[in-house]
């Protein structure tokens, strides 16, 4: 590089004699929290950032792009280390760290510092090679804990870092006890991940809507960390039946669902192959949040998380979400740690067994202040970290800190796009869908109420969802409404990526099609076996067309707050499919419909048009 560094830099640059901040990037794991503090030195012309990568890391797929993204100037590793700095920050101990030119500040990557590593970076930084023997803290036979131990804090005895920044107390006790010459560089400064998922707190609603979560709705967030004993990983192997169980026990419009994987899952296994592996769990309505993506928001909006050893499932515990544990590899901990008394604390999961029934207890038994504990071990100062660490890099630095307050930038409601930030576009559920009805007629007293319960339709399996009976329900009380049996019928959309299934369909679905009345009919010619064709018009709106010609129009009234009802409106199609199937009259719904899905009732105003 020649400009804004390099022997050329101070005839070229426009402010050569900027303060020059270097941000050490090992992989995308390491460069979200540096991303989260970048903003610290912003609005200030006396620093110039800059960034590098130290090839260390397995996981450097990704990298160029974030870095491409993130627009400071790149500098390659050996220019790095031949580069004066006033200050290097880096979120892991990876690399040649004790080659940079420089005060070199060292943040957690995640919730403090809990696991067991082997070696740094074998091939590129051995552990400290001036140190003989375990050191204070060592278990013989056993892993060092990453970021605690002289493995990975010392160079010839002595500490890599000019400030070893913790987020709690219980990291200082144990950085003592386990490598003593480090303690006098540690800073306490907080945690700024977690300071902006509390802010963010207070704007569930927001997430939650932005996600698609509709009234009555639960949100539930699978989690994995990486490695083989990961939730994700294959050591046990549970992936497979929890995504079957996912997607083939929860009623998709009781639930959504939402997959959050570390970055080394996605940049080590790559994010083809990745996306190739969830691939049907996706048609089946899991919305896969990209590594770069709102994973913050996900979790302040989520009912549940279902995860493991990592970061982020302790994040959830933290706010007090339920947690349910897939996978928890205590001997990959270091047993003092946080996060290992969060496997001491939470429930398990019992694969094999049917998963809603253990979702439905995790939400019934869970209490807000369960993890109490937890939380207070995550930050010594909640909130308070941005002015923590702004007063601790401009100490190194040496110069005064600008005097607006320090903050981190808050979280925003999720986008939806391609963009490497969204979340993926909501689509219709590609996979077919066994729905199940139950018609209440309670007129002339009230509107008719109709019951849809519609699940994903995954195969044949051993995991098979406790459907309603389809018996018929006790009399009804006097005066009231006689309830019908429970009827069921299939639903698939015409672009289902396995077309043999289109001819079981009694109603064929479809989407933002140009032509939704056009559409309907020539679906109705395609596929002569089934009932009716049906194509959302809207977010709340559905096109019908029934067997005799008729177009009918479902629009679901605002909800309380007149805000959209966010249900899938390919739900009210089933309604009406179940209407129709007992013989009723379509005219009778003029008055409007009342469809139940989960604990939710949606209003709907019914037009018809007659065929022709």
């Amino acid at each position: 590089m020649r400009v804004p560094v390099g022997p050329e830099g101070p005839q070229w640059s426009t402010r050569a004699g900027a303060a020059r901040v270097l941000f050490v990037v090992h992989n995308v794991t390491s460069a979200t929290r540096l991303l989260d503090v970048l903003p610290l030195f912003d609005a200030d012309p006396r620093v110039q950032c800059l960034a590098t990568c130290t090839g260390s890391s397995p996981y450097l797929h990704g990298v160029p792009e974030l870095l491409a993204d993130a627009g400071l100037p790149v500098l390659p590793w050996e220019q790095a280390v031949e580069t004066p700095v006033d200050l290097a920050i880096s979120a892991s101990y990876g690399g040649e760290l004790h080659l940079i030119q420089g005060k070199l500040a060292i943040l957690s990557h995640g919730i403090g510092y809990n696991k067991r590593l082997p070696t740094p970076d074998t091939g590129h930084r051995t552990p400290d090679t001036g140190h003989r023997g375990p050191g204070p803290g060592s278990e013989p036979g056993r892993a060092p804990v990453f970021g605690l131990s002289p493995e990975w804090l010392l160079r010839d005895g002595e500490p890599i870092a000019a400030a070893t920044v913790l987020s709690h107390p219980e990291q200082l006790t144990r950085l003592r006890r386990a490598c003593p010459p480090a303690a006098h560089t540690a800073v306490l400064a907080g945690d700024p991940c977690f300071d902006r998922l509390l802010d963010a707190l207070p704007h569930r609603d927001d997430f939650r809507r932005a996600l698609g979560v509709a009234a009555g709705q639960r949100l539930i967030v699978v989690n994995s960390t990486w490695g083989p004993r990961s939730l994700f990983g294959d050591t046990h192997d549970v992936l497979p039946w929890l995504l079957d169980s996912l997607a083939r026990e929860l009623p998709v419009d009781g639930y959504r669902r939402c997959a959050v994987l570390h970055p080394n899952i996605w940049h080590g296994h790559g994010p083809g192959q990745v996306r190739a592996w969830l691939r049907h769990a996706e048609y089946a309505g899991l919305t896969v949040v990209p590594p770069l993506g709102p994973w913050r928001q996900v979790l302040a909006a989520a009912d549940a998380v279902i995860g493991d050893h990592g970061s982020v499932t302790y994040y959830a515990a933290a706010i007090g979400t339920p947690v349910l544990l897939g996978a928890f590899p205590a001997q990959d901990l270091d047993p003092a740690s946080p996060v290992a008394e969060l496997g001491r604390t939470a429930p398990r999961l019992r694969p094999y067994e049917p998963l809603l029934p253990q979702l439905e207890k995790l939400l019934t038994d869970h209490h807000p202040d369960r993890y109490a504990q937890l939380t207070a071990l995550a930050s010594s100062a909640p909130g308070a970290s941005a002015g923590l660490l702004r007063r601790t890099f401009y100490g190194l630095i040496g110069l005064a800190e600008p005097s607006p307050p320090a903050y981190l930038p808050r979280l925003l409601p999720p986008a939806h796009g391609d963009d490497a930030t969204a979340v993926p576009p909501a689509t219709p559920l590609r996979t077919p869908l066994q729905v199940l009805t139950h018609v209440h007629d309670r007129r002339p007293t009230a509107p008719p109420e109709i019951t849809v319960t519609r699940y994903a339709d995954v195969g044949s399996g051993p995991y098979a969802p406790s459907a309603p009976s389809t018996t018929a329900s006790p009399p009804a009380p006097a005066g009231q409404a006689t309830p019908q049996v429970v009827a069921s019928h299939t639903a698939i959309h015409e672009d289902a990526p396995d077309s043999t299934r289109l001819p079981l369909a009694d109603l064929v679905l479809h989407d933002s099609q140009p032509e939704p009345a056009a559409w309907t009919q020539e679906a109705m010619r395609r596929h002569r076996h089934c009932a009716m064709a049906a194509c959302v018009t809207a977010p709340d709106t559905c096109l019908v067309r029934v067997p005799d010609g008729s177009l009918v129009t479902l629009t679901a009234a605002p909800g309380p707050d007149d805000r959209r009802d966010r249900c899938d409106p390919a739900v009210y199609a089933s309604a009406l499919y179940a209407w129709y199937e007992r013989g009723k009259s379509l005219e009778d719904l003029l008055d409007g419909l009342t469809v139940v899905t989960g604990d939710a009732a949606h209003r709907l105003q019914v037009t018809i048009t007659p065929p022709g």
